[in-house]
């Protein structure tokens, strides 16, 4: 590895980072991780674990990157620790330890004056190599620091105080859209939280739409209605389920018709948990129009991480709405179509059908 390679970093291509991962090669360690998404761990290129396919795998320049994308560091070869080789990376890194440490909500000149930059600088080299802004990310920690604390048993307002939410109000109002579910209720493990749901024919097979009181948490398409119970089962394993085919509100409602290809996409509300990097492609997915599709390249580009186009595959893997939040409508770049959760046959379907006249 050259000495300009080494303060470069993030020039290098996959194709290299991919052959120094095959080599273990330790002096790319501090240049990025290596993400493998079939076991959701990051590691240093010179990690001596079995090497993941190449399909499986993306890489970060920073270890906090991958973690903001929900990727967990090898206890093996703690790639956390390994210091950065780059200077900007080195800088972001400072930046971030400088949020985790405040304990309050700092301000961007603020973390930007502890690092010695500009505001601009930072905002921008900093979501350019973890796709989210420095507020976003103490966001993101304020959101983990509540759901360990409550795991562990805090009370509401003692966990409130210790994540750094300054207010009860603040505390509701993010916390909805990042636990899935009020604090209280996340504290018991999801204990407490019904979910109503229905299973209907329509032209994709078998749907599952689920719904809390919040908004839509799961639409499911497959063959077999046992199987659609199963998998909501093992996503809100201690939610109160029941199934009601009566009387569902008007969001399954909504849903149903716009899976059968009756109505316009609905504007649903949309009960979900997922990390900030999760967030924000399920939010770019929402805005791809009718009849159109995107790569996974473009999605990352979309959302400030150039280098993240298979953490936007896992994403996309991991949206637990089908057909709502959009993520049929991502190909590869060759333009093929890559594999769906609810079957490649349904991709096809759905993108033929969304190349129709818009229904009125």
């Amino acid at each position: 590895m050259t000495e300009q390679a080494r303060q470069t970093p993030q020039r290098l291509s996959d194709e290299t980072r991919w052959q120094a991962t095959i080599m273990r090669d330790a002096r790319y360690d501090g240049a990025f991780v290596v993400a493998v998404k079939t076991t959701g761990i990051y590691c240093r290129p010179s990690c001596p674990a079995v090497k993941p396919k190449r399909q499986n795998v993306t890489f970060f320049l920073l270890a906090e990157a991958a973690e903001s994308a929900g990727y967990r560091a090898c206890k093996r070869c703690r790639p956390q620790t390994c210091p950065p080789v780059d200077p900007q990376v080195e800088m972001v890194q400072q930046a971030c330890r400088y949020i985790e440490q405040a304990g309050a909500m700092p301000a961007l000149a603020e973390i930007a004056d502890a690092v010695h930059v500009s505001p601009y600088h930072l905002q921008r080299t900093f979501k350019m190599m973890l796709g989210i802004t420095p507020h976003q990310y103490a966001n993101a920690l304020r959101t983990d620091a509540l759901k360990s604390l409550l795991k562990d048993g805090k009370p509401v307002t003692d966990a409130m105080y210790e994540a750094g939410y300054g207010s009860s109000s603040r505390l509701y109002e993010q916390s909805d859209a990042q636990l899935g579910m009020s604090p209280s209720i996340y504290g018991k493990g999801g204990k407490g939280m019904e979910i109503r749901y229905t299973i209907q024919p329509c032209t994709l097979g078998r749907a599952l739409v689920a719904v809390t009181d919040r908004g839509v948490c799961a639409v499911y398409l497959g063959d077999d209605d046992r199987v659609l119970i199963d998998a909501l089962r093992e996503e809100f394993p201690a939610a109160e389920l029941s199934a009601d085919s009566r009387d569902l509100c008007q969001w399954a409602a909504q849903s149903l018709e716009y899976l059968n290809g009756w109505t316009p996409n609905p504007e649903l509300p949309f009960d979900l948990q997922g990390t900030a990097f999760q967030q924000r492609v399920w939010q770019t997915l929402r805005q791809i129009p009718r009849g159109e599709t995107r790569t996974y390249q473009e999605i990352a580009v979309a959302i400030g991480a150039p280098t993240a186009a298979r953490a936007v595959a896992k994403a996309c893997a991991d949206n637990r709405v089908a057909v709502l939040i959009p993520c049929h409508r991502v190909i590869r770049s060759d333009g093929s179509l890559a594999g769906y959760r609810w079957g490649i046959e349904r991709k096809e379907k759905l993108l033929a059908r969304e190349r129709e006249p818009q229904l009125s």
